[in-house]
């Protein structure tokens, strides 16, 4: 058997799923497939090493799948009869578990291996879908494995089946799937109702409060912007030295976007002990907007997201700098820069979007298991 976690991959009582697949008399732990941090922690400041190629709790072999290596080989599979997946996802189609999860079951039906997904909930609930489905040209990327809008509204599990049952893998080949199913959960259930502790699914993502504004604010990774990095609230702040925050700020309010509202803050983006180096902007003083959720059962994320890049571009185009790679693994889509270029509004690039959403949850609510 391989396991392919990370942190998240705990029993309720803490122990790390591959201590007890190690120890179990009957299963041969044979590999250990992580994303960029060490399968155990997701602590920036951990040292990399990448020569250390064997978890020292269990002696057993241990392969990132973050770098520019995302699905395993032959080589690394040797021995392998079942891929084990347990990760915690956070609802979004750039965020890079799901994508992991598809070439982990391309790998799979490569070879004859059977995957089992132990499902876990989508923190941001189950319902409905948002933002572009990525165009096929971004396909079986780290930020696009296939054609998903940006929030997808699916459980890892139902993700896997959908994979499967519309052939989305590479080649159109299906895999050898089981997928053991959650107890308890429905698609209205966000993740503090769950009952659940909140394990950082990554360094920056404090609270859960952060994964909510990270679902759409994340998108300003690819500006020259803070995302709120090292500050109290990462991704719920953006800003800049340069950004008019105030006008920000009443351009959307204006928009009137359901259960949301922006206040225009000031914020010192500082090195924290988990940043491997400093944040954009660290130790400057600057202008940003405030994202504060008010009623999250109205709430779009993403549209927020969205919202807030085109405020900031209708007022300092000329002084935002695009990174278009990572706009490309974030928005999956050159259509999203494209509109905002042409000066189209908010309503106008979310319309753009709707068909395609609705026509992605038409498809995907065959493949829900959970009410």
């Amino acid at each position: 058997m391989a396991l392919v976690s990370n942190h998240s991959g705990r029993l309720a009582n803490g122990t790390h799923l591959a201590d007890t697949l190690a120890a179990h008399p009957d299963i041969q732990l044979v590999a250990l497939f992580g994303m960029e941090y060490d399968i155990r922690s997701n602590d920036y400041a951990v040292p990399r090493d990448p020569e250390r190629t064997v978890d020292r709790r269990t002696g057993v072999p241990k392969y990132s799948l973050y770098g520019e290596l995302h699905k395993p080989t032959p080589d690394m599979l040797a021995g392998v009869e079942v891929l084990l997946y347990d990760i915690q996802d956070v609802g979004a189609r750039f965020y890079e578990h799901v994508n992991i999860l598809g070439f982990i079951m391309e790998a799979a039906a490569e070879q004859g291996l059977r995957v089992v997904v132990l499902d876990r909930p989508n923190p941001l609930g189950g319902r409905g879908a948002d933002g572009f489905v990525a165009d096929s040209a971004a396909w079986y990327r780290f930020g696009s494995y296939t054609a998903l809008p940006a929030l997808h509204g699916m459980t890892p599990g139902e993700l896997a089946r959908m994979y499967n049952g519309e052939r989305l893998l590479r080649g159109g080949r299906t895999a050898s799937l089981e997928v053991v199913p959650l107890q308890g959960w429905s698609r209205d259930l966000w993740w503090d109702d769950t009952g659940l502790p909140w394990h950082k699914p990554s360094p920056n993502l404090l609270s859960f409060s952060s994964l909510v504004a990270y679902a759409g604010t994340c998108l300003f990774e690819a500006v020259n912007l803070s995302a709120g990095r090292g500050s109290d609230a990462p991704f719920e702040l953006i800003g800049a030295p340069w950004l008019d925050h105030q006008r920000a700020v009443r351009l959307l309010e204006g928009l009137e976007l359901p259960g949301v509202r922006f206040v225009a803050d000031t914020f010192t983006p500082r090195q924290r002990a988990f940043h491997a180096r400093p944040p954009l902007y660290a130790g400057e003083l600057l202008r940003g907007v405030r994202v504060h959720i008010t009623d999250r059962t109205r709430v779009q994320p993403y549209r927020v997201g969205v919202a807030m890049l085109w405020a900031v571009y209708t007022l300092h185009r000329e002084q935002l700098v695009w990174n278009d790679a990572t706009l490309d693994r974030l928005a999956a889509t050159p259509r999203l820069k494209q509109m905002l270029e042409q000066g189209r509004t908010p309503a106008e690039i979310f319309a753009a979007w709707d068909n395609e959403a609705a026509r992605f949850l038409a498809v995907s609510v065959r493949y829900h298991l959970y009410p």
